[in-house]
């Protein structure tokens, strides 16, 4: 779990916390903010706080009580904003946890072509092509970051949607939850990739070997430095 949630929403940005966000996915669960507050260890105050303060930042209700009978009871379910808020969080986790394994290159802009709406990168002897970011301009320091399973593993190089094909050496092999963790050195760059066991096999991947990894363009995200 992420120590918090930058969330984008109507014209507002918010912090979530990891806290209020299991409060709201605990109330969906159990359609009960006393529940929900048990299950996340907080006071039932603390807990209409939390709700008090999403609600006031984003001047939208995230919760609804209806009251109980004659019995007395009744129940507090998420409002439909408030479902929309729980699944961008899960959207989140969850592309978090696809890319657990991020590689990081630091290197420059080396060219911007607006005719084709691409862009280059430079490090060592090759180069990435990569979506224009209207933000970046040539010379300017960025850091790239590729998933290890965005990272494709072939014997030889073959036309495809994949813009970014490099030629290395497998340098390491480690065997991780019946995946391989695979480093391929190209040039002075070490990339991991993950592949299933099964697909290592096919491609008989072992250390020393030589082989082609690529990527598609849109694979690779950018922080200028």
């Amino acid at each position: 779990m992420v120590p918090a949630y930058n969330l984008f929403w109507k014209g507002k940005e918010y912090l979530l916390s990891a806290k209020k966000f299991n409060l709201l996915n605990e109330i969906n669960n159990y359609d009960s903010t006393s529940e929900a507050s048990k299950t996340v260890k907080i006071s039932y105050r603390s807990a209409l706080n939390y709700i008090g303060d999403i609600e006031n930042n984003l001047n939208i209700k995230v919760v609804k009580t209806f009251k109980g009978g004659k019995g007395g009871g009744g129940s507090t379910h998420l409002t439909s904003e408030g479902k929309k808020i729980l699944k961008k969080c899960k959207v989140i986790n969850a592309i978090i946890e696809l890319h657990k394994g991020l590689n990081e290159i630091e290197t420059i802009v080396s060219n911007i072509d607006n005719n084709n709406n691409m862009m280059e990168i430079e490090f060592n002897d090759f180069k990435l092509i990569l979506p224009i970011k209207k933000e970046f301009n040539v010379g300017d320091k960025v850091l790239a970051l590729i998933g290890y399973d965005s990272v494709f593993v072939m014997l030889e190089p073959y036309r495809s949607s994949v813009r970014n094909i490099l030629k290395g050496i497998i340098t390491e092999m480690q065997l991780i939850d019946n995946m391989f963790r695979i480093r391929i050195n190209v040039g002075n760059v070490g990339i991991y990739c993950d592949i299933t066991r099964l697909a290592s096999d096919d491609l008989e991947l072992e250390l020393g070997k030589e082989v082609y990894i690529g990527f598609k363009a849109m694979a690779v995200a950018m922080l200028k430095l």
